[in-house]
């Protein structure tokens, strides 16, 4: 995966959001410096056929400013999880087998 511009991570992750459908509420966003791990073993995020996406941004500043913004629109999350090595960005639809 290539980091994008925070920009580019925002819209592609709302466009996501948006093409899915659900409540920005019904999604939870974070950073982290390990996606897959974060997805699959903490949020319990099956690895085929659940809505998710992940991005990676240039900068842990970069990653904060966008999970910043999609919890402003409302989406789920933890903010303040990080470290100078979450770069990634990520969104999943919660459902019964994730957490939350």
């Amino acid at each position: 995966m290539l980091p994008l511009a925070a920009r580019d991570v925002y819209e592609e992750i709302l466009a996501h959001i948006n093409k899915l459908g659900g409540s920005y509420s019904a999604w939870y966003c974070g950073i982290t410096s390990n996606w897959v791990n974060c997805l699959v073993i903490e949020h319990k995020v099956p690895k085929e056929g659940h809505p998710y996406i992940a991005r990676q941004c240039y900068t842990s500043d970069d990653a904060t400013s966008v999970e910043n913004a999609l919890l402003e629109l409302g989406c789920d999350g933890a903010p303040g999880r990080r470290d100078k090595t979450s770069v990634y960005v990520y969104a999943y639809l919660k459902g019964t087998m994730t957490k939350p």
